[in-house]
Order: C-alpha cells, then sequence, then structure tokens
C-alpha cells in the first residue's frame, strides 16, 4: 500500500513540476497584446488585458528568441566583416547618400528658378503685347522714360526671345 501511495505522490509531484515548467515556458515566450478600450484607444500592452478592453495580438514576444542552430552569432555578423569595416561601408554609404540629395537639391533649385525666370518672362511679354505703356528710368539721370514705338516693338521682340530661352 505504501508503495502505491509513494508512486501515486511521485506521479503528482512529477505532474505539477511538467506543468510549472510548461507555465514557465509560456510565460518566457509569451504573445504580448495590445488592449484596446471601445472608443479604438490603445490602453495598454500586456499578456493579459484589463477588463473592459479587447486584447488584439502583436507580433511581439516578450522575451528574445534563441538564434537558430548553425547562425552566426558573434558580433560581426553573418557577412564575416569585422565592426571596423561595417563602420567604413556604413559611413561611405552616408556619405553617397548625401550627396545624392545634394544634387538632387541643386536640380530642384535649378528648375525652381527657370520656372519662375519663365513666369517673369512671360508676364513681362504679356504686359507688353497688352499695349501697356512701359516706363523705364534713366540711369545717369533718374528720369522716366516712356517707350515709344520702335522701342516698344524692340522690347516685345526681346521678350520674346527671353521666353523661348527659359521656357523650353
Amino acid at each position: 500500500m505504501k508503495t502505491r501511495a509513494r508512486a501515486y505522490a511521485s506521479r503528482r509531484i512529477s505532474v505539477v513540476v511538467l506543468a510549472a515548467t510548461m507555465l514557465l515556458s509560456l510565460s518566457v515566450g509569451a504573445q504580448v497584446n495590445k488592449c484596446v478600450d471601445r472608443s479604438g484607444k490603445v490602453v495598454g500592452y500586456g499578456s493579459e488585458c484589463p477588463a473592459g478592453t479587447t486584447s488584439q495580438a502583436t507580433n511581439i514576444r516578450n522575451a528574445p528568441s534563441a538564434p537558430a542552430p548553425g547562425t552566426a552569432s558573434s558580433s560581426s555578423g553573418a557577412t564575416g566583416k569585422s565592426i571596423a569595416e561595417q563602420e567604413a561601408e556604413f559611413r561611405k554609404r552616408q556619405m553617397e547618400r548625401q550627396e545624392s540629395q545634394s544634387k538632387a537639391d541643386k536640380v530642384a533649385a535649378d528648375q525652381e528658378a527657370r520656372t519662375q525666370a519663365c513666369d517673369s518672362a512671360r508676364s513681362y511679354l504679356k504686359s507688353l503685347q497688352s499695349g501697356m505703356r512701359i516706363v523705364r528710368t534713366d540711369p545717369n539721370t533718374g528720369e522716366r522714360i516712356v517707350l515709344d514705338d520702335a522701342g516698344h516693338a524692340r522690347e516685345t521682340d526681346a521678350a520674346q526671345r527671353a521666353v523661348s530661352a527659359s521656357c523650353k
């Protein structure tokens, strides 16, 4: 009878130990859930959500997974390059990215300047074609000079050439 009781107690202890081990392994790699209230606002994260909230699964685990067998676990990574080499490559990529960004910024600024020059030339040509009187200031005397018909025609031709040149 005593042997049966001991065997039963031994099985019971092993079941308890097995259950504790399973619970421990579940809690170590447990899924982290997002807790959302009725209005859709995230109120927290955890393995269990408070009452009145719904649980939404995330891809987050609360413990890092062990590296897969056969993968490199050194600090040099899978490429086999030293940290100094990786740092040099990173800095090179960073410089190339900055250079390409500055080139793109320059191209955009040039395009903006061409667009403004084209708009300005078109506006001036339109004002000349509308028949508006064009007044110039004499640089020597400071007097205002109104363009005559011949000057108006020359100025219109020059404005048309400017539009052709700047609005390609």
